[in-house]
């Protein structure tokens, strides 16, 4: 297979693939939630079940204080890391471009340098938090097998795409065939790993203070 048949292949029916599993494993993923189902309360309503768990999905953005100076470099390091994703996944021009072709409209994008400068940030925080996890004998000992493999496909499209944008070490249809698969891996895996988490975590924080506020208290 020459690089360009590579990338062809990577283009069309790979990322058909991936997509197939990556809607399919998301949709079965928030069925299980969903039909899970809870219990009736039966007890007597003190507060709104849906102003409760709306707060607690915009509370929760920000730590509290102790949870801060407990965990500063893990807080801060992740507001960095998922800032720095967000931007380099949506705000990236040819990235807009490709989702205008899915969705049928665009958004205004950042300048190339912001987000080559932003990306670059990003792979370093992303290896710091690393660093921390080996070395920290408690998040060492709580870290298991998944949470590397969830580092590693975060990491290799940020290292893919800088390499393929800057046309490093091969050539320009190997470098974007290779930040293509590292995505589509990324994607096959997303529903079955703790990456799942983008989806789940506004479920489960409204959950959470949906119980609180149906009780009349605080989450």
């Amino acid at each position: 297979m020459t690089e360009l048949e590579f990338l062809s292949w990577v283009r069309g029916p790979g990322f058909q693939i991936a997509t197939v599993i990556f809607v399919f494993g998301i949709i079965v993923r928030l069925l299980e939630i969903f039909l899970l189902g809870r219990k009736a309360n039966l007890a007597e309503a003190n507060g709104s079940e849906m102003s409760g768990g709306m707060r607690a999905i915009f509370s929760r953005m920000a730590p509290e204080s102790d949870t801060m100076k407990r965990s500063m470099f893990t807080i801060v390091a992740g507001y960095i890391f998922h800032i720095g994703l967000f931007i380099v996944i949506f705000l990236f021009a040819p990235h807009i471009l490709f989702f205008s072709d899915v969705i049928g409209f665009s958004w205004g994008a950042l300048p190339t340098p912001v987000v080559d400068m932003t990306s670059v940030i990003t792979m370093i925080t992303l290896a710091a938090v690393l660093l921390h996890r080996i070395k920290d004998p408690v998040m060492k000992y709580l870290t298991k097998t998944q949470d590397y493999l969830v580092w590693l496909v975060t990491f290799l499209p940020l290292l893919t795409g800088y390499l393929a944008f800057h046309r490093v070490g091969l050539p320009a249809p190997s470098l974007l065939a290779l930040h293509i698969l590292s995505v589509e891996l990324l994607m096959v895996l997303f529903p079955f790993t703790k990456l799942m988490h983008a989806f789940t975590f506004v479920l489960s924080r409204w959950y959470n203070g949906a119980i609180s506020g149906y009780k009349g208290v605080r989450s």
